[in-house]
């Protein structure tokens, strides 16, 4: 045991293989679960992303260890860590100017990129520790994080056949709002303005959506389940 670890913490053939290994496994793990939610990056980009940072870090290391270049081992793989932003900010996108999806995937493609880094240079324990950690956010506190939003609030997305009556409708709701958010009209009807209402999950929701739809300039009262996209 004592003489794989220490062929794993060198610089040699079979170390070289098992972290280029290890970050296909780990990026593959992290990308399969993005993957499953349609976040549009995936499996390939996640494995690439933690290939990539690890090969940087492997070149430095060589740079210095075989051939003897002088300088910072690291310094090339330092930029892996500002250079992710592109892909990252592929991920990002902005619904109706409002609703901003992706950051997690964003963050998680910087986060993989990190893990890659740390398995070039041979710190196994940190990655693999970090990786867990990582898993447990994206999957079970992510359903944590649902769960609380769905049993405190409800969302609404309705639709108003005049935009001048949107004051009015904030003052209809007074404190029954909790978020009042402008949208682009999503059935595209003339003279027609989105709104996303967030209010307080009561067992008398059905009877606010009820409300909402007697309303004579409400066109559209849905949750945001059954609105159109």
């Amino acid at each position: 045991m004592d003489a794989v670890i220490h062929t794993l913490a060198g610089f040699n053939f079979w170390s070289i293989t098992f972290r280029i290994l290890l970050a296909t496994l780990i990026g593959g793990c992290i990308g399969s679960e993005r993957g499953r939610h349609g976040r549009a990056a995936g499996l390939r980009t996640h494995i690439l992303v933690c290939l990539g940072s690890t090969m940087t870090t492997l070149l430095g290391i060589y740079s210095v260890q075989v051939l003897g270049l002088s300088g910072d081992p690291l310094r090339v793989s330092a930029q892996v860590v500002s250079g992710i932003g592109f892909l990252g900010a592929g991920t990002i996108l902005t619904r109706n100017h409002t609703h901003v999806t992706g950051l997690t995937t964003a963050a998680g493609l910087w986060a993989t990129a990190c893990l890659g880094l740390a398995i070039g240079i041979g710190c196994y324990s940190a990655a693999l520790i970090a990786w867990a950690v990582i898993m447990l956010t994206i999957t079970v506190l992510a359903r944590l994080e649902r769960g609380v939003k769905r049993t405190h609030t409800d969302t609404y997305y309705l639709e108003l056949c005049d935009i001048n009556r949107v004051n009015e409708f904030s003052r209809e709701m007074g404190s029954t709002a909790l978020s009042l958010q402008v949208l682009q009209a999503r059935s595209q009807s003339p003279g027609h303005i989105g709104l996303e209402l967030v209010t307080r999950s009561t067992t008398q929701s059905n009877e606010l959506l009820e409300q909402l739809r007697t309303l004579p300039y409400v066109a559209i009262a849905l949750p945001v389940t059954e609105a159109p996209v």
